[in-house]
């Protein structure tokens, strides 16, 4: 419970305890119970192997640092709204969402024109927004929240509910103006200052990202969760403050490429030609486009390694925690095939972590993989040309979550399978059905509860219709 109660404090004089109930009653509003967080979401870090599919997924866990705040209106500001706006919290509180809305969206003006009463219409609004963006996921919740900070200029926990949902959706409505106001309404709540970090290290200003990181782990001693998550981005933060230094950048229309200076130019240049070819290609056939530029970062083979902290065999990776594509440019322009290969792939990483949003569910392994594969043309010989027979089947649901734990026999299957039941899923029910999965995905869905909504079929039979579908016999392994 999270319930502001301050009448203990009372004095004993007549007077301050008639200011007292008169402000409790008509002017403040009451905070109480924060909603329960939703299971940690999962964010895959993707190392690709230049000649196929070497090893799994890196894995980070972001924890859920939302915690959805309601408002409790204690009374209604104007008694003769009492029995209109009465009505409307009632409807909130059997959550009959569409008749609340419907009900605030018909609100004579007349009633917004007495300041107590906005206060108190902010508040239902709030409130609508909770509702709303539990059943139906953040994008649902947005016009609500900004409803209330309308109405509310004031309100803190508006203002927050408001900040998480542009957060959780990359907004470009999330500036740095608007979350220095929630900080000067919250000023105990590390979250606007998680997330003006994130912001500005976007922007690359890793220096003031790495304050803002200091100042929220200040604020969240008592969440040994959001302290390890903190922890995780702040370390990313300072290692590549220290390696990127003295690397010069360069931008184009979509992208901003940082490099070592001493590197040879041609190698920037050919990677950016390669990026805005992939933004055209892979942008119409995902029918997304990234909302700001793309951070990607070029390394000597050695920096690769120690400022990525990836293995010795990796060729890139998409840093969803930084929001970058990193590849070692090493050897990148004597081999432009493969450079872009691994550009063209990680762009597709960078695009679905941008549609799912910061604070989205997350996509299974198998699905990512497979439609970087399939948006980049970045299938494997021995993959397209899987020969008929018996295979020992890896079930997707085991698919969903890091390959860390699986042989380097089974991670091969793996990528094999990614890639042949992402290629039936878009051949048989197109990229608009697939757009729609990610949307539930988004608004925190299982992959199963997706396809039964959306394709209108069980998890298993979709399983089992692409594997029939390549003329070939799968058979689960004994345990």
């Amino acid at each position: 419970m999270y319930r502001r109660n301050i009448k203990h404090i009372l004095g004993p004089l007549a007077i301050l305890i008639a200011i007292f109930i008169f402000y409790q009653s008509w002017l403040k509003p009451h905070y109480f119970h924060e909603m329960p967080a939703p299971p940690p979401q999962v964010i895959t870090e993707e190392v690709v192997g230049s000649k196929g599919p070497v090893a799994p997924p890196q894995q980070a866990v972001l924890p859920e640092m939302k915690r959805s705040r309601t408002i409790d209106p204690v009374s209604i500001p104007v008694p003769r709204h009492s029995e209109l706006l009465g009505t409307i919290h009632d409807e909130l509180e059997k959550h009959n969402i569409a008749s609340a809305q419907t009900k605030l969206e018909e609100l004579p003006s007349s009633i917004l024109s007495e300041s107590a009463t906005k206060r108190h219409v902010a508040i239902l609004w709030n409130n609508l927004g909770i509702l709303q963006e539990n059943a139906g996921g953040t994008e649902t919740s947005v016009k609500a929240f900004k409803k209330a900070v309308m109405l509310d200029p004031q309100n803190p926990v508006a203002h927050l509910n408001l900040a998480h949902a542009y957060w959780g959706l990359r907004d470009p409505a999330l500036t740095e103006e608007f979350l220095k106001k929630v900080l000067t309404l919250s000023p105990d709540e590390p979250f606007p200052h998680v997330a003006l970090a994130d912001l500005l290290q976007e922007k690359d200003r890793l220096p003031e990202a790495a304050k803002h990181l200091a100042q929220a782990m200040d604020r969240i001693k008592k969440d040994p969760g959001l302290q390890s998550y903190v922890k995780v981005v702040t370390a990313k933060v300072h290692r590549a403050e220290k390696v990127e230094e003295k690397f010069s950048t360069r931008n184009s229309v979509h992208f901003t490429v940082k490099y070592d200076g001493s590197e040879d130019p041609e190698t920037w240049t050919t990677v950016l030609d390669i990026l805005e070819a992939a933004y055209r290609d892979i942008g119409q056939k995902f029918n997304f486009f990234p909302s700001k530029p793309i951070m990607v970062v070029l390394h000597t083979k050695t920096q690769f390694q120690g400022s990525t902290g990836s293995p010795v065999w990796a060729d890139g990776l998409f840093d969803p925690v930084l929001g970058r594509i990193q590849i070692p440019s090493q050897g990148a322009t004597t081999d432009r095939a493969w450079l872009t290969r691994v550009l063209r792939h990680e762009f597709v990483h960078a695009l679905i972590h941008e549609e799912l949003g910061a604070t989205g569910g997350a996509i299974p392994t198998w699905l990512n993989e497979g439609l970087a594969m399939q948006l980049a043309n970045d299938s494997w010989q021995e993959v397209a040309n899987m020969p008929p027979g018996e295979h020992i089947l890896i079930p997707l649901a085991a698919l969903e979550e890091g390959w860390e734990n699986l042989s380097a026999e089974k991670v091969g299957a793996a990528y094999m399978e990614a890639n042949a039941a992402t290629h039936y899923l878009i051949e048989r029910f197109g990229m608009h059905k697939v757009h729609e999965l990610l949307l539930h995905l988004k608004a925190r869905q299982t992959i199963a509860a997706a396809m039964q909504d959306r394709l209108l079929l069980s998890y298993d039979h979709f399983q089992q219709q692409w594997v029939e579908s390549m003329g070939t016999t799968l058979s689960t392994p004994k345990s």
